[in-house]
């Protein structure tokens, strides 16, 4: 067989669309599966349209959950039981939406109705997307599976049907951040299938751009008319990571653009440059709230970590920015909470605040968001990440909203990573079993019993290359490398 040839173009910026040109791979070139995916690619064309779903999940990451958890492979089986165990995945789950969120103290305190309902639809969102597959995304359905989607659909319609303002004290802003992310999160799980009614998913769309937008980019842009460092750098993520999300949800490329280019440039404290705002010498970068307290510090990373990986997916490689400096940043964060000792250069702000020691307080707490941050790192890219992947492997199975506390800061970041993140190492051989052709017909040089795979394919259900870390219950093809 000659060598394949192939070109792989990518456009520049966010939600570059990839082009494939392939001849002989050992595939025959009419097969369907493989015209589907080309004609996916080319009438995608040069155009700057966002993957869906592209957030924190593709459809070939919904995928591998789904084999995985079929097939009854750990870690995922165990983070999947860890799914379905919390109450928030519960077909029985009732919202409890409000015209006016409050957060703060002093104020009509309500919030905690918001956060359990983003927790709940994510959650059920996700288990009916992983319990259903693509058959019910094109009409075909179980009784039990429809329960999953109806919940999470009626959470999500009764908060764009009654939701019109957050208010209270400037945590006001922290509602909008982390609540923002994680409903438009669920959102894009649930977008796309035939039983939410477009008039529906555009009053939900219409909701996070005049409710939660207008909050995140005022307080990025003017943090409530404080001086530029008075926020910790979790109050700019959470506004940065609902940002991104819902000009991905909208389809909007100025809302998402802003968003990178406060990562990249912002003056807060959540850009790259000063949320790791000191580069030790041997590899560790200083996290802008170690000196405040390890709960805040640990929040950062799986806050940012949500960032980092929406925008992965959309094309924006902003994990390896200015020198993969963010990983620096995790890498001593989870150092310190593991219990061995960091380096530490005293912390100044523009309130005077003076920081001279690292904070104990906190030490060793249990967040989720490890998994993601390790996998990436590590099991996608093959960089090193030592205390991130001890700290995966202490919380591994990550839980979600409440199992870490029924208060809000048990709700702030969405969890289930184990289930959700967990790749096998790249460049790791799959061997997968496709079956035995039919007696009195020749096998396929390209289909044998146990075939082992590349790393590298091209999918029907994305229609471009992806790795592939798990079997697909759709066909995908291999791709050789190319010639060195």
């Amino acid at each position: 067989m000659k060598p394949a040839t192939w070109r792989l173009a990518r456009r520049l910026g966010a939600g570059a669309v990839f082009s494939v040109a392939l001849a002989t791979v050992g595939i025959g070139a009419a097969n369907p599966v493989m015209g589907t995916a080309s004609a996916r690619l080319s009438a995608a064309g040069d155009s700057l349209a966002f993957v869906h779903p592209g957030m924190l999940h593709l459809q070939s990451d919904i995928d591998r959950m789904q084999s995985m958890q079929l097939a009854k492979q750990e870690p995922w089986l165990s983070g999947w039981n860890r799914l379905i165990a919390n109450s928030h995945a519960s077909a029985a789950y009732s919202p409890r939406p409000v015209d006016t969120v409050y957060r703060g103290t002093g104020t009509p305190e309500n919030y905690s109705r918001l956060y359990n309902d983003a927790a709940a639809a994510y959650a059920l969102a996700l288990r009916w997307r992983i319990a259903s597959g693509p058959s019910e995304m094109a009409g075909a359905h179980s009784d039990a599976d429809t329960l999953y989607r109806d919940a999470a659909l009626r959470i999500l319609n009764a908060w764009s049907s009654t939701l019109k303002k957050i208010d209270g004290t400037t945590d006001k802003f922290l509602a909008a951040g982390i609540y923002g992310y994680q409903l438009a999160n669920a959102a894009e799980l649930m977008r796309g299938n035939d039983h939410w009614a477009d008039a529906d998913f555009a009053r939900f769309r219409n909701m996070m751009d005049t409710v939660f937008y207008p909050m995140n980019h005022d307080f990025l842009a003017d943090h409530h008319g404080a001086c530029i460092s008075h926020y910790w750098a979790n109050w700019d993520l959470v506004n940065m990571a609902s940002m991104i999300s819902i000009g991905i949800l909208n389809d909007n490329r100025a809302i998402y653009g802003e968003a990178v280019e406060y990562f990249k440039h912002g003056a807060g404290n959540g850009s790259v440059q000063n949320v790791v705002w000191y580069l030790h010498p041997g590899g560790l970068g200083q996290w802008q709230e170690s000196g405040r307290d390890q709960g805040h510090a640990l929040l950062g990373p799986a806050v940012l970590g949500a960032f980092l990986e929406m925008a992965w997916h959309q094309s924006d490689d902003l994990y390896g920015y200015d020198d993969n400096r963010i990983l620096k940043g995790f890498e001593y964060v989870a150092k310190y909470n593991l219990g061995d000792s960091v380096p530490y250069r005293t912390y100044d702000n523009c309130d005077k605040v003076n920081q001279t020691a690292i904070s104990p307080d906190s030490r060793g707490g249990m967040r989720p968001g490890w998994e993601l941050i390790y996998n990436h790192y590590v099991n996608r890219k093959g960089i090193p990440a030592p205390y991130s992947q001890r700290y995966a492997e202490l919380v591994r199975p990550e839980g979600g909203g409440g199992d870490y506390g029924p208060n809000s800061g048990g709700y702030d970041q969405l969890g289930y990573g184990t289930l959700t993140a967990t790749l096998k190492p790249a460049g790791t051989a799959l061997q997968w079993k496709v079956g035995n052709p039919k007696p009195g017909k020749k096998a396929d040089a390209s289909r044998r019993e146990s075939a082992s795979l590349p790393p590298l394919f091209l999918s029907n259900t994305e229609g471009r290359l992806v790795p592939m870390h798990a079997p697909r219950a759709t066909p995908v093809f291999a791709i050789p490398p190319p010639p060195r």
